[in-house]
């Protein structure tokens, strides 16, 4: 998950103001103002006098070549490295990246922050954005907070479904106002996840809620940031979640709150290619699924041979983590 530190040097309130607006996740600023800022919004601050303090607890290292390399992966074991370079070109970040260094990179502009997040094969997932200009930051904040990443859907071809009785359900209330073809990927299986689509449709007898979707059972995994899921039990106020679109576009939200209740539940059985996906979800008419051109499709009308979205990965997990392991579920 990407995080933004904004150096604010010298002060200047309307940057440090913007940062908090922006979802920055913590400000760098000259000593003697880190409660300045705390005045101004409850965020981590790098300061003489903050929550970091600079050379004990934070180091700026300048890459001259890969030759740094060994003094760079020493400092990061007991500190924060930020790394500072004007030339891009020349800094190993892939190598200490990929030797387990998690190092910042300092920027002063937005190219380069997407260089530094994305553009190289390997980046880095913590930058410092050093703003000397409030509208710049403000327009750098939200693009850089609007995740790039692309998830993989495929079609899946519904086989049967069967309702299965009573259960615990949980409905998702986001902190985000999904529009059409957007929701959450929640399955039986941690690998084939489908995408369930947000209560953004109009109902003669229920108003829209755009920021919800009802996900499926208590058991059900749900992907979140960081190539991980969870369980949908496990869920709680804050917590990030994915949301995801029909074309793949993955963002990040926040969890609002759970409302889990017994309601009557219907076993949806698909299969891509030669694999058969699972999930189960509430037996009621606003439950949606998403077809391939992103329309949403009540469970309640399903019906065998109709094309949904997934998403179906290798391999199998472990405490939520993506492990290289043959596990079988049914």
């Amino acid at each position: 998950m990407r995080k933004i530190w904004v150096k604010v040097d010298p002060w200047d309130k309307s940057i440090v103001t913007t940062a908090l607006e922006g979802g920055a996740d913590g400000i760098m600023v000259p000593e003697g103002y880190s409660e300045k800022v705390k005045e101004l919004g409850k965020i981590e601050t790098i300061s003489q006098d903050g929550d970091l303090v600079p050379e004990k607890d934070v180091v700026f290292f300048t890459v001259k070549s890969g030759d740094d390399e060994a003094e760079i992966l020493k400092l990061c074991q007991n500190k924060k490295v930020v790394l500072q370079c004007t030339d891009w070109t020349i800094i190993p970040l892939e190598n200490l990246i990929a030797q387990g260094a998690d190092v910042i990179a300092q920027v002063n502009n937005f190219q380069d922050a997407q260089t530094a997040f994305g553009i190289l094969e390997k980046g880095v997932s913590h930058i410092l954005f050093h703003a000397s200009d409030a509208l710049e930051l403000k327009k750098a904040l939200t693009q850089l907070h609007e995740d790039t990443a692309k998830t993989p859907l495929q079609e899946a071809e519904i086989v049967e479904i069967t309702p299965v009785g009573m259960g615990d359900r949980v409905c998702v209330d986001t902190c985000t106002a999904m529009a059409m073809g957007e929701g959450m990927l929640v399955g039986n299986s941690s690998n084939a996840l489908f995408l369930v689509h947000s209560e953004s449709i109009s109902n003669p007898y229920v108003a829209p809620r755009p920021f919800r979707v009802n996900a499926g059972a208590v058991h059900a995994y749900t992907k979140v940031p960081g190539g991980r899921t969870r369980y949908l039990s496990e869920l709680a106020s804050g917590d990030s979640i994915q949301i995801v679109d029909y074309q793949g576009n993955t963002s990040t939200g926040i969890v609002g709150r759970l409302k889990i209740e017994k309601r009557p539940l219907m076993l949806i059985t698909a299969k891509v290619d030669d694999k058969e996906v699972k999930t189960i979800l509430q037996n009621a008419e606003t439950i949606r699924l998403t077809d391939p051109a992103g329309n949403p499709v009540s469970v309640v009308s399903l019906k065998a041979g109709d094309r949904v979205l997934v998403a179906v990965e290798s391999g199998a997990r472990h405490f939520g983590h993506k492990i290289e392991e043959t596990i079988t579920e049914k």
